[in-house]
């Protein structure tokens, strides 16, 4: 009895001496999000009371933990900076080290934001000698998956090293390297992606069931022993637990699962981000890729998944890459150019979210269509410092007259416009270009990046792709 005395003494000691705890992603070698009002969050004892200070400004805020054994409270954040030091003492102490502040982004997706070096990246390889950088930071969320939203999550903030960054995303890696070269700034990257995972699987499951039409779509996905397609499995598990943790903006690469269910994905992927922004009481940007060719069989359905993709665009605060001149193998689902991805994307957020301006760094995307006689003439936006081909000749376009059957086009560049013509056809009524699961073309801004895949009609789709 004595000695389960003094056990039971030792227990309580220690259970009273080591009462605050964080969650994972607040951690020694975070970065925080610059000049916003970013949350602390944790558990301890009920009535407990909580002190933090840091070193930017020495004050020392206070709160007390509720009867849920939660607390909470808000500190400021200064200008990019550190490293600093946070203290959050209760009846026990923890001290966050070697905290930066700078810009703190999300990366999600499937397998092709998961993909990193371990995978096999050539010019990853090349870089590694010189890829240290204290001033990039990675926290890798572990895969997991939940029925409803989670609190916590697996994973620990590292700064970027020739080790650390062999596991990371590699497009992550080149978005926040970019980033942070550009601004000047420590730069945190957050990569929660799940290969083979569709959209329904990121988007909380309440957003899915309430709507018949993606509650159907849910329903055709074939389900796998690799990945979760449950609606809101993936969210819950890791992305949920990050809704407290301030973010600049989200990058996504995602929609190769989606091609079956490609009808309903503008819908999908609209409530899945209006859902994260709701999460976070935040309207950041996001900024996602659209899939690169690949031959998904003996229809369109990719082409329609880019199509939803654009029109996505549609949704205030978002913005896409094009990818289809950065594949080698249109049997390779996981084109190896990820470097270039990455810099896509942060020249996207360089512009839309930072202000700065580079020329030339957006894909030309369709606008509009004037018929006069047998040509059409298609227009463009941005407007670049022109339209050109790669190659002697036009690749890629298709018209239709009233039959709705598609014929090879010739075409003619002039300016930011081209001129689009089959001499068959005397009324064409639709153009398409680049518009089948594999098809890449070779129109290019003369800044060096391709035009958008696009179709003018909206007719019903065969399944008979176009090559």
């Amino acid at each position: 009895m004595k000695y389960f005395l003094i056990s039971l003494c030792l227990f309580y000691h220690v259970v009273g001496n080591t009462t605050i705890r964080l969650p994972a992603i607040l951690s020694s070698n975070m970065v925080l999000q610059q000049q916003a009002e970013v949350k602390l969050w944790g558990w301890g004892s009920p009535a407990e009371k909580v002190f933090v200070s840091t070193t930017w400004n020495q004050v020392i805020d206070s709160t007390v933990v509720d009867g849920n054994a939660k607390w909470q409270l808000n500190i400021h954040t200064p200008a990019a900076g550190g490293p600093y030091t946070i203290t959050i003492k209760g009846e026990n102490t923890i001290q966050l080290q070697n905290v930066l502040i700078g810009e703190v982004w999300i990366c999600s997706g499937q397998s092709n934001m998961e993909f990193n070096y371990n995978w096999g990246l050539p010019q990853m390889k090349a870089d590694l000698p010189n890829i240290a950088n204290q001033n990039i930071r990675f926290f890798q969320v572990l895969r997991t998956t939940a029925a409803a939203p989670q609190e916590d999550l697996h994973g620990e903030w590292l700064p970027c090293d020739s080790s650390t960054v062999k596991s990371f995303s590699a497009v992550g890696f080149y978005f926040g390297r970019k980033l942070n070269s550009d601004l000047k700034v420590p730069i945190g990257l957050i990569n929660a992606s799940w290969g083979g995972t569709p959209a329904e699987a990121w988007t909380p499951s309440e957003e899915v069931n309430k709507n018949e039409i993606l509650q159907h779509a849910a329903s055709q996905l074939n389900t796998s022993k690799w990945w979760p397609t449950i609606p809101g499995r993936a969210y819950n598990g890791m992305i949920a637990p990050l809704t407290n943790y301030s973010i600049a903006g989200s990058i996504w690469y995602q929609g190769e699962s989606n091609t079956g269910t490609a009808s309903t994905y503008q819908q999908l992927f609209t409530a899945m981000i209006s859902a994260w922004r709701t999460a976070w009481k935040n309207m950041f940007p996001f900024y996602f890729v659209q899939i690169a060719p690949f031959n998904y069989g003996n229809n369109n359905l990719a082409a329609l998944l880019r199509e939803a993709q654009e029109k996505t665009l549609t949704l205030s605060g978002t913005g896409m890459i094009v990818t289809t001149d950065l594949v080698d193998d249109t049997l390779d689902i996981h084109p190896k150019n990820k470097k270039e991805v990455g810099v896509r994307l942060a020249n996207l957020a360089l512009i839309k979210t930072y202000g700065k301006i580079i020329p030339g760094v957006m894909s030309p995307v369709y606008k509009d269509m004037i018929v006069n006689g047998n040509t059409v003439t298609l227009t463009f936006q941005p407007i670049t410092a022109g339209l050109m081909a790669r190659g002697k000749t036009i690749n890629g376009f298709f018209v239709a007259g009233a039959d709705h059957v598609f014929s090879p086009a010739q075409a003619k560049i002039s300016g930011n416009t081209i001129m689009v013509w089959n001499k068959m056809i005397a009324h064409p009524e639709a153009v398409r270009y680049a518009f089948s699961n594999t098809a890449i073309g070779n129109i290019f801004s003369k800044e060096g990046l391709p035009l958008a895949p696009f179709r003018t009609d909206s007719w019903e789709e065969n399944t008979k792709a176009l090559q």
